[in-house]
């Protein structure tokens, strides 16, 4: 056998050619101890506090985040089943930072924190990322808050009305209607441009799966992103939550874009808060609370802002919920959510369980900016309207004492009853600002005085009806101007005063 040595050499000199020396150096740790979500680690002494780590040798590739850096070793949350992982598992720093998928791929969509569908509709194919966790605009990069939000509400658009950029929280009971409130202003959205993005932290997977299909029904999911981590998912990925949802709806902000936020609700997000610091030794404070449970929310609603024209004049408004307990709003999580929120609306059981829906009480609901942002005439229509409805509550219970009043308290009692049944609305059945403002207006200038209480509802359908069919013109006035001159205003009281003799007629014809 002969060697042919020039052959030889060739193929030596082009494997050397080809040869690219690769050196492969990571951060290697080791799992000491594993449970509850969190993961304690010999090793990585160079990790970033929230540094991506992965457990490589786990089914599935688990993730995980840098949370606490000790001398010794490092504590880690984990995204994903920890029950897959096992003590003595090798650790590998990524040296990135969390981030998730943004853009119009993600709109339709229902996602886990860190992007993964779980509506079944495959991948989603963005070619986009955006850090969970970024830093708040500055003062400079800010406008004052000067464009409306429609809720499609009329307690809220009239008296503690939203504007795009303001965080507005809202706050009650179990059970007093927070999310519903959320659902209508999503389903209001419908024509806005406002991308919507729903976060369910700690929720039943069944009630998601409800309003998730609430949403299809009025064709709000075309423009909506729902995030769930439910209430079967590790606290690591409540937490997270929030921070992705906020990532994602934040790249639009950027874009010079709308987008609306609801976090339901920060006070599982705060419990999830509180069990991975208790498990990580952090020491506990009021209501065994890290001392970091307020930085934990003020960095993540600050984000929430109406940016300078500079940066694109795009807005993210926030709709964070929290959940009292047996209506105390001075607890722990319920102030420090107030003290950064621009405004809250609180809902009240007894009003809940007395039919008055949205439960809003008027008295301690407030927006702080949200009046700069409001629609002009909707502005003039209901000036006084939350005095007025706040005496009335006085009154009321004055009344009960079964003392005789006089006249003109009875007529302001009477026309009380009445406002809070035009301030009654049913389950997604938001309104246009417009017929919000006429129905408002009949009210509060008396043309329901001499309508029964029990009709005001049928009164206010058929009078809408009417403008809609026979006073389009009327109608697309105020919708265009957006504010009522003396002219706007006779026409809207000679269409009244038309509705009413028709109305009355129809009556008789009834009894008839």
């Amino acid at each position: 056998m002969k060697f042919k040595a020039d052959e030889i050499a060739s193929v030596i000199q082009r494997e050397i050619e080809q040869f690219e020396s690769r050196i492969d150096v990571r951060q290697v740790g080791r799992v000491i101890e594993i449970g509850d979500g969190i993961a304690r680690v010999y090793g990585l002494s160079d990790v970033m506090a929230g540094e991506m780590v992965e457990f490589p040798s786990s089914a599935g590739d688990v993730n995980g985040l840098a949370f606490n850096l000790e001398e010794n070793s490092v504590g880690v949350i984990i995204l994903g089943d920890y029950l897959s992982i096992n003590e003595g598992e090798e650790v590998r720093g990524t040296g990135r930072l969390l981030s998730v998928p943004v853009g119009d791929a993600v709109l339709g969509r229902v996602i886990d924190p860190l992007g993964n569908p779980l509506d079944g509709g495959g991948p989603i194919a963005s070619s986009e990322q955006r850090l969970v966790e970024s830093e708040a605009p500055g003062i400079a990069q800010r406008q004052p808050v000067n464009v409306p939000l429609q809720t499609g509400i009329k307690a809220i658009d009239s008296m503690t009305p939203i504007g795009r950029g303001q965080r507005e929280l809202i706050i009650g009971d179990r059970k007093t209607g927070k999310t519903v409130i959320c659902i209508d202003t999503i389903i209001n959205q419908k024509d806005s441009g406002v991308k919507c993005f729903y976060v369910a932290i700690g929720q039943k997977e069944s009630t998601v799966a409800g309003l998730i299909e609430s949403l299809r029904k009025h064709d709000a999911m075309r423009y909506t992103t729902v995030i769930v981590a439910g209430a079967s998912d590790p606290a690591p990925l409540q937490y997270v939550a929030p921070y992705a949802g906020c990532a994602m709806a934040e790249y639009f902000s950027y874009k010079g874009q709308d987008a609306l936020i609801i976090y339901d609700d920060l006070s599982k997000q705060a419990t999830a808060y509180r069990q991975i610091s208790l498990l990580m030794r952090r020491p506990p404070g009021r209501e065994a609370y890290p001392g970091d449970i307020f930085y934990c929310h003020s960095r993540l609603l600050e984000r929430a802002a109406k940016l300078s024209d500079e940066l694109g004049g795009g807005s993210l408004t926030a709709l964070p919920i929290v959940e009292t307990l047996e209506g105390e709003v001075s607890a722990y999580i319920p102030t420090n959510l107030i003290s950064i929120t621009d405004g809250q609306i609180y809902l009240q059981p007894d009003l809940f369980f007395a039919g008055q829906r949205p439960a809003m009480n008027v008295g301690i609901s407030v927006s702080r900016v949200g009046g700069a942002a409001q629609v002009p005439a909707m502005k003039r229509v209901a000036g006084g309207l939350r005095l007025d409805l706040a005496a009335f509550r006085e009154l009321e219970s004055f009344a009960q004492l079964g003392t005789d009043l006089e006249a003109a308290t009875q007529a302001q009692l009477d026309r009380g009853y009445r406002m809070t049944e035009l301030l009654k609305q049913g389950l997604f059945h938001p309104l246009h600002v417009t017929d919000q403002i006429l129905s408002i207006y009949a009210g509060t200038r008396g043309h329901l005085d001499k309508i029964p209480v029990a009709e005001v509802h049928a009164w206010e359908e058929g009078f809408l009806e009417f403008i809609h069919k026979e006073k389009e013109a009327l109608w697309q006035k105020i919708t265009d101007d957006r504010k009522l001159d003396d002219e706007t205003i006779d026409e809207i009281d000679r269409a009244i005063a038309e509705y009413q003799e028709r109305y009355a007629g129809a009556k008789e014809t009834v009894k008839a």
